[in-house]
């Protein structure tokens, strides 16, 4: 394989991953929704925290852990920010 054909591969994953970003979004803000009906906090650490125990666990590699983490942090915080929006601060 050249590296044309694996930066090929990798553009098909970034496109399945946006995809993926935003669905994962889309499903936040549903839940953002409910939230604010229900008034409860946007943050919620215990479920963060089992997010990321149940990503580490299901790692394979080659990421670290560590990575996953950041990686998921990440997402999470975007998702935090969408549901913050929608509840306007809650």
């Amino acid at each position: 394989m050249d590296i044309d054909s694996i930066r090929k591969q990798i553009d098909q994953l970034d496109d399945q991953l946006l995809e993926i970003f935003n669905q994962r979004a889309a499903l936040a803000l549903r839940i953002g929704e409910i939230k604010k009906v229900q008034q409860t906090a946007v943050y919620d650490p215990s479920r963060e925290k089992r997010i990321f125990s149940r990503m580490q666990q299901a790692n394979l590699g080659p990421l670290e852990n560590s990575a996953i983490v950041r990686l998921f942090e990440r997402v999470i915080d975007e998702s935090r920010s969408l549901e913050r929006i929608l509840t306007k601060g809650k």
